[in-house]
């Protein structure tokens, strides 16, 4: 018989990655906090449930796709949790981007109950989770990966094992400070083109001839000439994403200037109360920063 999924968290991300779920064809168990964001998968054919506990209780599979780590925490191990409904065989597969470490909490206590977890972040922002693109980076043990890799496959394409719990985690940090770096690079070098009154679109259609050549470039480069700042990932999202790789850096006793100086650009966009903006306005503190002039 295959298996009864279960998604909870039915946001931005979520809802498409459960739609696509339940397009395949299966059994589709769900929870969200807001009534409304149920409705497009109770229209699919999805089961609303009660809790996550319930979700927990009917799914072989349960899948979370939520903000922070917090609210994983609680959704799996708090009150009215999936903790509370799972059965012993099934698999929690979160896929929310939280702390490693707290991962590993997370996957030991559920392991206590014979419950096995996979860590699975994903990277490809909103457009990848509609069109199931998303890159999928996994930790757990090789047997669940396996047992959930064909619904992986029904949410993206770049789908791999990186090693044990907290590994998909950690690639998703490491992910994060190569986006942030990027960003950083790009806003800075389409910062120097302009100040030396030299057409920064110019420049960048010859970056993308060259080695420089990156989506960052082509897609955030766009944006940032445009200045269209339309979330594909909000910059209050990136921050919590960027606190998360320099605490794992400070658990672990490693230097990492660059990504902090990414977080305080973040910082500074979000303090200016941009959370809501693509992360890629970090070009506009950019160029505050360097103040009025002429090219």
């Amino acid at each position: 018989m295959p298996d009864k999924l279960g998604f909870i968290g039915l946001g931005i991300m979520g809802r498409p990655m459960a739609l696509n779920l339940r397009r395949s064809g299966a059994e589709l168990f769900v929870f969200a906090r807001r009534a409304e964001s149920l409705v497009p998968l109770t229209a699919a054919g999805a089961i609303a449930c009660a809790s996550p506990a319930d979700v927990g209780y009917q799914a072989d599979i349960v899948f979370t796709m939520v903000s922070d780590t917090s609210d994983v925490e609680q959704l799996l191990l708090g009150s009215s949790g999936v903790i509370e409904g799972v059965r012993p065989g099934a698999v929690v597969v979160d896929m929310s981007t939280i702390s490693p470490a707290a991962t590993r909490r997370i996957a030991a206590r559920l392991g206590e109950l014979g419950v096995e977890m996979l860590d699975a972040p994903v990277s490809g922002g909103e457009r990848g989770a509609i069109d199931g693109t998303l890159s999928i980076m996994v930790g757990g043990s090789p047997e669940a990966f396996e047992r959930v890799r064909p619904w992986f496959e029904r949410m993206g394409r770049g789908i791999l094992h990186i090693g044990e719990s907290g590994a998909g985690q950690v690639c998703k940090a490491c992910n994060q400070v190569v986006i942030g770096h990027t960003l950083a690079g790009v806003g800075e070098a389409l910062l120097l083109a302009r100040a030396s009154g030299v057409d920064p679109a110019r420049v960048r259609e010859a970056l993308l001839g060259g080695f420089a050549q990156s989506r960052v470039l082509e897609v955030h480069g766009r944006r940032m000439l445009q200045g269209d700042y339309a979330p594909g990932f909000k910059a209050s999202l990136h921050q919590k994403d960027m606190r998360i790789v320099l605490e794992t850096a400070a658990q672990i006793g490693i230097a990492l200037p660059g990504a902090a100086v990414f977080a305080q650009y973040v910082n500074a966009l979000v303090g200016r109360g941009l959370g809501e903006l693509d992360s890629a306005a970090i070009h506009q503190v950019q160029i505050d920063m360097c103040g009025p002039r002429e090219p």
